[in-house]
């Protein structure tokens, strides 16, 4: 792997700083990787945000400014950026008016966006949100409601930012934004793979007459393989789907976006743009707005997509107006004050005393699970990359090592361990595990709310809370591949184990091999839920990431 970069944890931070630096109209927030609008006034006009993983730059901090994003949230590279950095971002700018969030149709971004704007309404911030599922691809693969947001959501961001900037309500600047997501379709194509840095090599390898088609914006694979054509060949094949997933017909206005990948030369773009306003005009399709670059990128991927969206005289009138953001109109000027401080968060309720016996049991089995996690990261990262965006074990990284760090207080009791183990994972993890991580934790301190020393069956039945609530948040269940696969397996056996009257380290092992042995069959599974369901069949003979991470730690508990 060859990148300019200092650190592969720190290259979000300090890309953020370096594109901030550049932007006088922008401020970074000193404690979270937000980048928001100086002068926004969120009491007098609606504040748009937007956000996602990093890697796709310049989205999306390049989109704050006048006229498009009030604030955009960064999680690290392909991963979801936390609950708390985006509700610390719907604080600083929002206001009377309301903000709406623009979010991309991916589970982690679906579940923090949600839970903080949950959070933010509790505050009395007004908040819509927008979900973008543009990915004409997996038409054939998934449901409409599962289709990932790609690089079309740029378009949304220009006509939910002008309504803002005109003044319309928070419900009217939502309805229009969801409009015009309705009108919206998207495919792309790459003729290689890209490289996250924290993997350190390419998500998948194709041969030199190879392309992938139906790709999403992460590394991960597209929805089938076939050779490589001339531009104007692959004009046609994205098109196609496109035109009949939108119903276009003859007479009909369009706006084009033609997006890079990140390592397709402007040549190569403007002659795909070239053969995809053709190909629109043969069909009698009206292309009256058409832009060409990159726009939301895949790190280093060689590639494209193309974006149509329907169009009329409100939605044309939206994406002319005035707007000022460095990805939008560049400028050289250097910021002479980049930083601004992020405000106060609502006090929070904290533990005190040192840890009781019962405490102490959880603080040494969650330490052991946490050095499991940290042992298996690449075994993880590996695993990740054959059906996702390699991040998991990352993501869990971060997680076992804000768990081990945890203070003395934090193991009082039972209860308080598992509340403080929930934050600290859904703190450190921006992906969809740290909100399914920290759901079920905070589950299952409620089920052993006043319980100083929980007996096996009580540790049970908060098992099967937990699982029953990351069921419930996710929206999958048994047999969809997902860590549920390892968890309610694992509960069946510690209770059969408690029923014989074996011991507890027998119970313990009973659990362990059943998580083991759901993980395992998990590779038999078609993916129904999270990021493996876009590949169909292909996720078929890969073990699921989330499951296996489960029997791991459930391994290291004594």
């Amino acid at each position: 792997m060859k990148k300019i970069i200092n650190d592969p944890r720190h290259v979000v931070r300090e890309m953020l700083e370096g594109s901030v630096a550049r932007s006088p109209g922008q401020a970074l927030l000193s404690n979270q990787n937000v980048v928001v609008r100086k002068q926004h006034d969120g009491n007098a006009t609606v504040a748009i945000l937007s956000g996602g993983g990093s890697g796709h730059e310049p989205a999306h901090a390049g989109y704050v400014g006048e006229g498009l994003l009030a604030a955009a949230i960064a999680g690290d590279v392909f991963t979801s950026p936390s609950v708390d950095a985006v509700l610390a971002a719907i604080r600083t700018v929002g206001g009377k008016a309301g903000a709406v969030l623009v979010v991309k149709n991916y589970t982690g971004d679906r579940l923090n966006f949600g839970l903080a704007a949950e959070m933010a309404r509790s505050e009395g911030i007004p908040v819509e949100i927008v979900t973008v599922a543009d990915d004409v691809a997996l038409r054939d693969t998934v449901a409409p409601d599962r289709r990932r947001g790609i690089a079309g959501t740029v378009l949304i961001h220009k006509v939910v930012g002008a309504a803002a900037a005109a003044g319309k309500s928070v419900t009217a600047v939502a309805e229009l934004g969801r409009r015009a997501a309705t009108g919206l379709g998207s495919m792309g194509v790459a003729l290689g793979s890209c490289t996250v840095p924290a993997a350190g090599h390419p998500g998948f390898e194709l041969g030199d007459t190879e392309i992938e088609y139906g790709l999403g914006i992460h590394g991960e694979p597209g929805v089938r393989k076939g050779p490589i054509a001339p531009a104007d060949g692959l004009a046609e094949t994205v098109l196609a789907t496109i035109v009949e997933d939108l119903a276009l017909t003859s007479g009909q206005r369009v706006a084009l976006l033609v997006n890079g990948l990140g390592a397709t030369p402007p040549m190569e773009l403007d002659i795909l743009l070239r053969g995809a306003l053709n190909n629109l005009r043969a069909r009698g399709i009206e292309v009256v707005r058409a832009w060409c670059g990159n726009f939301l990128t895949a790190l280093d991927m060689p590639g494209a997509s193309l974006s149509v969206l329907k169009v009329d005289d409100e939605l044309l009138a939206l994406l002319d107006a005035p707007a000022s953001a460095p990805a939008w109109h560049g400028g050289g000027e250097l910021n002479d004050a980049p930083i601004k401080d992020v405000p106060a968060a609502p006090g929070e309720a904290t533990t005190t005393g040192s840890p009781t016996p019962a405490g102490d049991a959880v603080r040494r089995a969650a330490h052991a699970a946490a050095q499991a996690l940290l042992q298996a990261e690449d075994e993880l990262t590996e695993l990740d990359a054959k059906a996702g965006d390699g991040d998991l074990g990352a993501s869990l990284r971060r997680g076992a090592e804000a768990v081990l760090t945890l203070p003395d207080h934090a193991w009082h009791t039972p209860e308080s361990a598992l509340r403080h183990m929930a934050d600290a994972m859904r703190q450190a993890i921006g992906g969809s595990s740290g909100p399914f991580y920290a759901t079920g934790l905070m589950r299952a301190a409620r089920d052993l709310n006043g319980v100083a020393d929980p007996t096996p069956r009580q540790w049970h039945a908060a098992l099967v809370a937990a699982a029953d609530a990351i069921a419930n948040l996710g929206g999958a269940k048994a047999g969809d591949r997902t860590m549920l696969d390892a968890l309610y397996p694992a509960a069946d056996a510690y209770k059969a184990a408690l029923d014989a009257n074996m011991a507890p380290f027998e119970a313990l092992e009973a659990l362990h091999l059943a998580a083991t042995r759901g993980a395992e069959e998990t590779a038999t599974l078609k993916a129904r839920a999270g990021r493996a369901a876009y590949l169909g069949d292909r996720a078929l003979g890969i073990a699921d990431g989330g499951a296996v991470a489960v029997a791991i730690w459930m391994g290291a508990l004594r």
